[in-house]
């Protein structure tokens, strides 16, 4: 299967993310933002520099002025084909020439600015030696839900990526799972995830028997048994865009305690996906979710967050989460992951990825959240 033909964003989808950001970055107080490579820097430009090195690459979004990319020189022809380019100015330096007294040109030497979470020290460094007055907030603090709201568009790409992993899941409950590594079924599970238009894969979890009490365990080389409970959680980035989904399966019959902590985990993230609606706060999410478990007698074992944001990278704002009040906004996607973790013993953990609604919330990931049973 390859991958989506959903259309690429064009000029003025970039355009109109650099405006909006710029506006965003002056209501938050700041004189504008300094985006390094990354996916920030792929959200508003569309470019990709074809090597993370020393040498500085850096995109200004100053209050009142045009947003200017600054690139070495070597490549700025690739910068110039990037599908953003047209509403940038390039403005490149060579090897020999101070970036940072360049770049300070165009800044307000004493302002605050956002500045991307993934900026090298070097970089950052060098340009308050240039500007000593000058003083920096990460944009996850200072513009957390920069990327948070989904278009149209980009709402296509998200259901598609979590399509292809609905059809991974479909293919791997089919594979044998007995006699075989964790490691062998994550395999399989990246090679599906590939198959179904994945250009990038970010985990494949394959947490057998104890093993699955470890939310974020690394397949490893336990032998997977009859009678193990089996905790998948994969994805990636399919077209730019990001998937993830876990379900719990059983090598053989459970037993009844594994059948109800099963049980008790699917209403936990029916009552978290009910909760979505515009205007509640992340922490409903979380809330709904949770009290499921605690009212279970199991809330001492269920140990992370319920949600993340999800988009151009797999993990980013907003989170559901205990104390983060801000509202949900249609566009947003997020997971929806309660837990129960019993040490020793086994772990369970159904996932979807949700995207808030006018009127409520949809899933992205449609695949069968009942036990299922594998050999």
């Amino acid at each position: 299967m390859t991958g989506s033909t959903a259309a690429s964003f064009t000029a003025d989808d970039y355009r109109a993310r650099m405006e909006r950001a710029a506006r965003d970055a002056a209501a938050a107080g700041l004189a504008g933002l300094l985006v390094a490579p990354g996916p920030d820097l792929v959200w508003l430009t569309g470019y990709t520099p074809p090597a993370v090195t020393e040498r500085l690459t850096l995109l200004v979004l100053a209050t009142g002025q045009d947003p200017v990319l600054v690139v070495p020189a070597l490549e700025a022809p690739d910068a110039h084909k990037a599908a953003g380019a047209p509403t940038l100015t390039l403005r490149d330096w060579t090897d020999g020439k101070d970036p940072y007294a360049a770049t300070a040109a165009l800044l307000d030497a004493s302002g605050r600015f956002g500045i991307s979470d993934n900026a090298w020290a070097l970089h950052l460094l060098a340009l308050r030696q240039v500007m000593p007055a000058s003083s920096y907030a990460s944009l996850t603090e200072a513009l957390p839900m920069l990327r948070a709201v989904k278009d149209a568009a980009e709402l296509e790409l998200m259901a598609a990526a979590g399509a292809a992993a609905d059809a991974t899941f479909e293919e791997i409950r089919n594979v044998p799972f007995a006699g075989r590594r964790e490691s062998e079924v994550a395999a399989d599970l990246d090679r599906y995830l590939r198959r179904h238009g994945h250009e990038q894969v970010d985990f494949t979890i394959v947490a057998s028997g104890p093993n699955g009490a470890d939310p974020h365990h690394e397949a490893g080389d336990r032998v997977i048994e009859r009678g193990d409970m089996i905790v998948l959680d994969f994805g990636g980035l399919r077209d730019g865009y990001g998937s993830d989904t876990s379900r719990t399966v059983h090598v053989g019959e459970p037993t009844d305690e594994e059948r109800r902590v099963h049980d008790i985990v699917r209403a936990a993230q029916e009552a978290g996906f009910r909760a979505v609606r515009p205007g509640a706060a992340c922490q409903d999410v979380d809330r709904a979710a949770r009290a499921v478990i605690a009212d279970a007698g199991y809330g001492e074992y269920f140990i992370h967050r319920t949600g993340h944001g999800i988009g151009v990278t797999t993990h980013e704002p907003p989170y559901m989460i205990e104390g983060e009040e801000r509202p949900l906004v249609p566009g947003m996607c997020f997971s929806v992951e309660p837990g129960i973790y019993l040490p020793g013993r086994f772990g369970v953990r159904i996932e979807d990825i949700v995207t808030v609604t006018e009127d409520g919330g949809r899933r992205l990931n449609t695949t069968s959240r009942e036990l299922v049973i594998v050999e």
